[in-house]
């Protein structure tokens, strides 16, 4: 009897499951459990042709996720098989989909775009559990808002080539289908002696029309930038380049200061002066015109933000300067994208507003439902709820994710809510800006903040007010989720993994099987030392070079991002020492022989003298060193280490007992 009773409980129980709604990001809206679970068998099955890039890309991703190859084929679905099909289904709009599982996966849209993200869905389900197997059921979803994006801040640093294609990756495997790429912009004077002329300032982009334009530390090629966008498309991504004029534009003034403003600063662009309007118009026209632009995509940001309202000229000279650009970006096919700016800067000069995109931050700034009536669509980007700046002191190191979770949606503007679904909110957006140039911020620093907002964005874009998941579950199990396919840009190998990598001797030269290790990590190994050259590497990955030697004092060091940071140490040599690396969001440390010799935390600089000053960077990166010259303006410098691993370096010593461990003791 008591046999019988426990065989009902575990059936129950596993009914329970079944009906349970899988757990993805964003959260699909409807779901009817049946009983089973299903794993694909190895084949795609196609009618239409038009769905093969879908089914590529799914083959591709699954393959890449999950290590078994899917085939592609045209014909009738057989059990374990995914059938993807167009059909139409108006009820669940543009980027709606519906999934089916049973003996046969089949994925239903009216287009390409929601046929994708059921594919997106049908690949959460899977990641989510170690067998890879699907729950049977039907499952119907569709977005509430149709904009659902990231803005990422390249002008002030340079963000490489190589994370923007994985960024796109991700953001299509959590179906944030735009990424705004800010492309010029510069410091602060403040943080550069108080002199335009030494403050940082680039614009990333190659330029034929203006040679030399393009900065010297970090750029893109055109060609590039299309592969990107390309890329982005096939992942659900539409790419929204910005040029940010007429205030931000320091790159711009640097190169031809005769268009600088004299009365409001170097980085507002002289909007009486018609070599300005020249200047300008040559570069839209450079990456929005011919068959071919660089700037593919249907939208493109003029920025049009923080301009000076001093007084009713310089208003009126702005609104005009504004709708000229507005106007020229639709001469070429393009959706004029702006940051709101027009209560800022209220006057009589009329702007153009309809078919206008407004990129709503301050409502100080541009009030939403002023903008609302003067015909704008809006996309909500308060800059309260949802700016990070990387260790600044002021808006968000990281997102508060579980207020955002718990509390906005896109029909949020700073302190003013409009109905959910209006049709003036287009979506919502959150932003990264690095303000502050120089402060040691990595790329993956940057990511680290990103990736949990990005969860969490997509989830309130997709479902609005209509999540049933609690914050609490969504931020248990969203760890259970990959980044997105063949991405690791955290470089972390699961929560219960706690050593991820050993080797007992290390060669010179040698390749390792791991790239790198992340937050919060250790890394301990034994060193007999040798006499090792300045400049001696340990270890070095795409991203970051770990010195037993470093190029400057000979001490252990690490350098990333054009920033190179030395511990107060320096190997003995011919005495053997276990060394320990330690490092997570905020620190790096050092132990010799199991006791912490240093531990490098942010560093605040203050103003001092030139012969005092902390020389931090690498002078052959051509990066910018920033002068703090008042004690009111404080930088907080960064000394992290996503620990590299991937290749050795060619020293003398010898290295043995490497222990690679996914935690810190």
């Amino acid at each position: 009897m008591k046999k019988v009773f426990a065989s009902l409980l575990f059936l129950f129980a596993i009914n329970v499951i079944a009906q349970e709604k899988p757990f993805t990001i964003p959260e699909v809206k409807g779901w009817e459990a049946a009983e089973g679970r299903i794993i694909p068998t190895g084949k795609i099955i196609y009618q239409d042709k038009e769905v093969l890039p879908v089914a590529e890309a799914l083959a591709e991703d699954y393959k890449v996720m999950f290590g078994k190859q899917l085939t592609i084929e045209k014909g009738k679905p057989r059990p374990g098989d995914i059938h993807l099909v167009i059909e139409n289904l108006r009820a669940l709009g543009e980027e709606g989909y519906q999934l089916d599982i049973d003996n046969i996966i089949v994925i239903k849209s009216g287009n390409l775009k929601g046929l994708y993200w059921g594919t997106r869905t049908m690949l959460q389900m899977c990641d989510n559990n170690a067998a890879h197997t699907l729950p049977k059921g039907h499952l119907t979803d569709r977005p509430e808002y149709s904009h659902r994006g990231f803005m990422i801040d390249c002008g002030r640093k340079y963000i490489p080539m190589s994370y923007l294609r994985n960024l796109v990756k991700i953001m299509g495997y959590y179906k944030m289908n735009v990424l705004q790429i800010h492309l010029n912009d510069n410091g602060f004077k403040q943080f550069f002696g108080d002199d335009w002329n030494k403050t940082q300032a680039a614009f990333r982009l190659e330029c034929s029309t203006f040679p030399g334009l393009t900065a010297k530390d970090g750029s893109y090629t055109k060609q590039e930038f299309i592969d990107l966008q390309i890329l982005a498309e096939k992942s659900g991504v539409e790419i929204i380049p910005e040029i940010d004029v007429p205030a931000h534009s320091l790159a711009f003034t640097q190169y031809k200061p005769e268009i600088a403003s004299k009365e409001y600063g170097m980085d507002h662009l002289d909007l009486m002066n018609p070599r300005t309007y020249e200047f300008c118009d040559a570069l839209f026209k450079e990456y929005c015109s011919g068959e071919n632009p660089v700037f593919r995509g249907k939208k493109v940001c003029i920025g049009t933000d923080e301009y000076s309202n001093a007084n009713k000229q310089v208003v009126e000279a702005f609104r005009s300067f504004t709708d000229h650009y507005i106007r020229l970006v639709e001469s070429f096919g393009k959706t004029a994208v702006v940051w709101g700016a027009l209560t800022h800067a209220k006057g009589e000069t009329a702007v153009k507003s309809d078919g206008v995109i407004m990129n709503c931050w301050y409502n100080g700034y541009a009030q939403p439902k002023d903008m609302k009536e003067q015909g704008y669509q809006l996309v909500s980007i308060p800059d309260g709820w949802v700016y990070i700046v990387p260790a600044a002191g002021y808006y968000y190191d990281y997102l508060n994710c579980e207020h955002l979770y718990k509390n906005w949606t896109p029909a949020q503007i700073g302190n003013v809510k409009f109905d959910e679904n209006d049709p003036a909110i287009l979506g919502g957006m959150f932003a990264v800006w690095n303000d502050h140039a120089g402060n040691g911020i990595s790329v993956k620093d940057i990511h680290h903040r990103v990736f949990p907002a990005m969860q969490t964005i997509a989830a309130k874009c997709w479902s609005g007010a209509n999540n049933i998941v609690t914050y609490e579950k969504f931020n248990e199990l969203r760890t259970s989720l990959s980044e997105g396919p063949g991405v690791n840009e955290l470089a972390t190998y699961g929560t219960d993994k706690k050593v991820v990598f050993k080797k007992d001797v290390i060669s010179p030269e040698e390749t390792l099987d791991i790239e790198e290790i992340g937050y919060d990590y250790s890394v301990t190994f034994t060193v007999n030392g040798k006499t090792e050259e300045k400049g001696t590497i340990l270890f070095k990955s795409n991203n970051a070079i770990f010195y037993l030697s470093d190029p400057k004092l000979g001490n252990l060091g690490f350098a990333r991002d054009g920033y190179l940071n030395q511990f107060n140490y320096k190997l003995p040599a011919n005495e053997t020492h276990t060394i320990t690396i330690q490092g997570n969001n905020k620190m790096t440390r050092l132990l010799v022989d199991g006791k912490q010799r240093e531990q490098l935390n942010p560093l605040t600089l203050y103003a001092v003298k030139e012969n005092n000053r902390f020389h931090q960077q690498i002078e052959s990166m051509n990066s910018y060193e920033p002068e703090v010259y008042d004690l009111k303006t404080k930088m907080y410098y960064q000394r992290t280490l996503v620990f590299p691993l991937r290749k050795a370096g060619k020293f003398n010593s010898t290295i043995t007992d490497l222990v690679v461990e996914n935690y810190i003791r």
